[in-house]
């Protein structure tokens, strides 16, 4: 089954087409995330499946309903965490859950959603004592308090240092736990690929490319980076290495479909000639390395 069905999405502003026709699925209980650099169309077509922009053209399904007919209904089976928001700061955590906890038919229990999102140290603490990461995990439960199927969360950990980022991540991994959708937007490739069970990339008003983190754009058949300090007196790399390598200054890369047989014969080399092959590194591109190559040329301001 799937949480959100969107078919030859079109949203024009006069003459200009923001999203020209995109089509994707987001399935139920997984994370789903949306990338794209600013200008894209990414942000207008997180607002149209949350109701909160029209289209132009085709067919958007969010929970089965359209959002267009912006149905209580469906409201409150979807939670959205905007990337800034405000709440009473004179109010405790729990106060301020059950403040919207009301607005919701069937809501969940406060205390489940402070443990969700990892504030129940802070239950009773007032907003205003909380630090910008706790604030950030208050706004994904006040999302969580109606209880709801599916959860749009647009760059939820925008300036947070690398603690509060891995909390944060922590905190979605949750809600994944307990059956919820996630729709993630996110500047971040490495949230992507640590959170993502798929990724779409807009560009340009159009999908470039969609799939699980480690096989968007043929990154599971990319070729291998090997890079590794050589020393003045190593002499020369065998010739079916040195061919593919590039030397800076005594740092060599080179690129290989076969990280094994390369690997193997390069530390067998080093190892008959006594060579150590400082700052060794193995890698194969990245989703960064990936989104960068897609989104190439692609800016603006959305």
């Amino acid at each position: 089954m799937s949480a959100i069905v969107v078919r030859d999405l079109v949203k024009r502003y006069g003459d200009v087409e923001a999203v020209a026709g995109i089509s994707f699925e987001v399935p139920e209980g997984g994370v789903f995330a949306f990338l794209g650099p600013n200008g894209a169309g990414k942000t207008t077509t997180v607002e149209i499946c949350e109701g909160f922009r029209s289209r132009t053209s085709g067919s958007v399904s969010v929970l089965g309903d359209d959002p267009a007919r912006r149905d209580r209904r469906m409201k409150a089976r979807i939670g959205i965490v905007l990337q800034s928001t405000g709440v009473d700061v004179y109010l405790t955590v729990a106060e301020t859950i059950e403040l919207y906890r009301r607005l919701y038919p069937d809501p969940r229990p406060v205390d489940e959603i402070v443990e969700v999102v990892g504030l129940t140290e802070k239950r009773d603490a007032r907003v205003g004592k909380l630090s910008g990461g706790q604030q950030r995990r208050l706004d994904v439960a006040v999302a969580l308090a109606g209880d709801p199927e599916l959860l749009f969360l647009d760059e939820p950990t925008t300036g947070f240092d690398p603690a509060a980022r891995r909390g944060a991540w922590h905190v979605i991994r949750n809600l994944k736990d307990l059956g919820k959708t996630v729709f993630l937007t996110t500047h971040y490739m490495d949230e992507a690929q640590n959170l993502a069970d798929e990724v779409a990339i807009i560009a340009d008003g159009r999908i470039v490319a969609q799939g699980p983190p480690g096989t968007l754009g043929g990154r599971d058949t990319a070729a291998t980076r090997l890079r590794f300090r050589l020393p003045a007196d190593a002499g020369d790399l065998p010739e079916p290495l040195r061919a593919g390598a590039t030397i800076t200054d005594g740092l060599v890369e080179l690129t290989t479909t076969d990280p094994t047989g390369t690997l193997h014969q390069l530390t067998g080399w080093a190892v008959d000639r006594g060579v150590r092959l400082d700052a060794l590194e193995v890698a194969r591109p990245t989703l960064e390395d990936i989104y960068l190559q897609i989104t190439e040329g692609e800016a603006g301001a959305e």
